[in-house]
């Protein structure tokens, strides 16, 4: 019996060896990778569908998103209605995803239903029809809720600086407005849905307490469709950003708070520096003990919460800094985020501080590959960016062997004022 009274002892996370359990490969008839984790001890699983169909490939503004979101509105043979309610008396949810490359139909769904499921969702990807009605419904509901947010200091500035870094004819740059959605049509969305759904590029991931048979069902299912016959179009679309560095926008002329980001173009995954400046991003905004947090939060007080992260584009990427503060302590945050900039340029991390953001991105890794779920979430973020299987370790080396003058010289290459796009909307 555990002796209650005595304290475990402390386990360094730096000396944990982490395994990410390997994924198991299957193809369909019709050629379509299949990647599952069998692991879990409920039996429930999660089968996801990614299609290369994200605004990178749409010709006109919100296609892509309207098509993803109406997959589940209506088919030849079924209402909106019909549809979820067949999922709901499994008790299966049916989730769907439009980022800026992929999109996505996620089926959380017990093991012992998925035969009664998986049909229904081969029907989606042949037969939806997109009716009239419910586009017109999704067009005035997107159009209040669009409304609606435009009145938020931070909405706005989410919006903007994607738009300074790509130019808005960038897919990673382009956002809504009420125009672009009155001028969606519902053959425009039949025709992206035929080309990059029913005739698509689609990969499969699975994972959970996988049955016995799950691969034959898969390719009964989806074994016969069209998908992967034809190759990806190309489209290049270089960024665009914005001559001026500087933006002050006044969204709101009583607005008591101001939202704020600094951004500035970054490589992607492939890069070297990437696993590296993972490293100095926790260090200088990625979690709740960073250097922006003690300083701007909790010895200033000028702000309930900042952060940075470098985003998880696959084309190109952006170290971003982002925060809400008051309107009239704006200045003051900007320039103690530079100045926090400035203190990583020129004075190497103490080792205290840096085993602790070591301990911090392990223990965050340990969090991440819990279960089958996270496990295949993570293999899907690596194949989806063409990395080579052994990246999770190599990052977690970097981790755990980065010195201080790695990180100082990281520091003075990338947090360089100059480089950043500064935004503020009031």
């Amino acid at each position: 019996m555990i002796n209650r009274k005595v304290a475990p002892p402390i386990q360094d996370p730096v000396a944990f060896d982490l395994q990410l359990k390997p994924y198991d490969y299957y193809t369909l008839d019709n050629g379509t990778p299949v990647y599952a984790v069998n692991a879990g001890a409920q039996d429930v699983l999660l089968i996801e569908l990614v299609f290369f169909a994200g605004n990178w490939y749409e010709q006109q503004n919100l296609v892509a998103a309207t098509t993803n979101f109406l997959l589940k509105n209506g088919t030849r043979q079924r209402s909106a209605f019909d549809i979820n309610e067949h999922f709901e008396f499994y008790g299966a949810y049916l989730n769907r995803r439009c980022n800026s490359e992929t999109a996505t139909l996620s089926l959380h769904c017990l093991s012992k239903h998925v035969n009664e499921l998986l049909p229904v969702i081969g029907e989606l990807l042949t037969e939806s029809i997109f009716p009239e009605e419910e586009l017109d419904i999704y067009k005035q509901n997107q159009k209040q809720r669009l409304q609606v947010n435009l009145k938020k200091c931070d909405f706005v500035a989410n919006r903007l600086i994607d738009e300074y870094l790509y130019g808005f004819n960038h897919p990673y740059g382009r956002y809504t407005s009420t125009l672009a959605y009155d001028e969606l049509e519902q053959e425009q969305l039949l025709d992206f849905f035929r080309r990059y759904y029913t005739n698509g590029r689609c990969l499969l991931f699975v994972a959970g307490k996988l049955p016995d048979d799950i691969i034959p069902q898969l390719n009964k299912s989806f074994g016969t469709l069209p998908f992967n016959k034809e190759s990806l179009p190309h489209f290049n679309h270089p960024p665009h950003p914005a001559a001026e560095k500087v933006a002050r926008i006044i969204n709101d002329e009583q607005g008591v708070q101001s939202a704020i980001r600094l951004a500035t173009p970054f490589p992607n995954r492939h890069h070297a520096d990437y696993p590296k400046a993972q490293v100095l991003n926790s260090i200088f905004g990625g979690y709740f003990g960073s250097r922006l947090m003690s300083n701007i939060r909790e010895d200033k007080g000028y702000t309930y919460g900042i952060h940075s992260h470098i985003e998880n584009h696959i084309q190109t990427s952006a170290w971003v800094v982002s925060t809400e503060a008051g309107r009239d302590v704006t200045k003051a945050t900007i320039k103690e985020v530079y100045h926090e900039m400035e203190r990583l340029r020129n004075e190497p991390i103490g080792e205290e501080e840096l085993y602790l953001v070591r301990n911090y991105m392990i223990g965050t890794l340990l969090g991440d590959i819990d279960g089958p779920f996270q496990i295949i979430n993570r293999w899907k973020n690596y194949i989806l960016h063409g990395l080579e299987r052994d990246y999770f370790y190599k990052s977690l080396e970097v981790i755990k062997t980065i010195t201080a003058q790695e990180l100082q010289a990281l520091a003075n290459k990338y947090l360089q004022p100059e480089k950043f796009y500064e935004l503020t909307v009031i």
